[in-house]
């Protein structure tokens, strides 16, 4: 019989007292969760995550001082205990939210979401998944759109590394697929999917899907507003 998986550490970064004590809060009811740490703003975040080694992190975009891109910049650093971050927006996609995907954050989430859809974000960070919804990638789609990025040469040098399956899933990823459906646009299995998303991720350097879809844009794989034409 194997042992019971560790419950999921996480530390909640967030300047407002109420926020972060609720967050907190509503995290430990659950059984598989364990806080071992909170912050006020973005230095204190990187410090206390330091020293708990949490496994995720909720953070605040604004906060005094340090912010929380800044603090996801120096945490997604060269440190082999790099945890994952869950950017946490009063918008559903404000100015600071692209740059923080940029930073390493491995998605979002509103802060006015039930405690079934926190409890879901979490476990989804943890399993090594993106929270990018479909509804978001169309948004920040529309700010690479707006913003028409160089294409990241460097980057784009790797994706020769890809083969051709792997490239088309890449690219359906960075429209809003899950793998699900890029399962059923293959007609393969989900595994199968899973196992392309797995080497994506390995071949170009990445740490999860989020990545993954902002590599597409900034390598010019994927053309902002080209998948939504007819």
């Amino acid at each position: 019989m194997s042992a019971p998986a560790a419950p999921v550490r996480i530390v909640v970064a967030d300047d407002h007292q109420i926020v972060r004590s609720g967050f907190a809060g509503l995290l430990d009811t659950q059984p598989d969760f364990t806080v071992v740490g909170t912050a006020a703003n973005g230095a204190e975040a990187v410090r206390v995550c330091r020293e708990a080694a949490p496994d995720v992190v909720l953070m605040d975009v604004r906060m005094p001082g340090m912010d929380g891109i800044e603090a996801t910049r120096q945490l997604i650093g060269p440190s082999a205990e790099r945890p994952r971050i869950l950017i946490l927006t009063t918008f559903d996609l404000d100015d600071y939210v692209y740059d923080a995907l940029r930073a390493g954050a491995s998605g979002f989430l509103l802060k006015d979401v039930t405690a079934e859809q926190l409890f879901h974000a979490v476990r989804v960070i943890a399993a090594g998944e993106a929270l990018l919804a479909p509804t978001v990638t169309r948004r920040l789609i529309r700010e690479f759109a707006s913003q028409r990025p160089r294409p990241d040469s460097s980057r784009a040098a790797r994706l020769a590394t890809l083969t051709p399956r792997e490239t088309q899933v890449l690219r359906l990823m960075a429209e809003g697929l899950s793998n699900p459906e890029i399962a059923a646009r293959f007609v393969v299995t989900e595994e199968t999917v899973k196992t392309h998303v797995s080497r994506i991720l390995a071949k170009l350097g990445l740490r999860d899907r989020t990545q993954a879809v902002v590599t597409a844009y900034e390598t010019g794989l994927v053309v902002p507003g080209a998948h939504e034409q007819g």
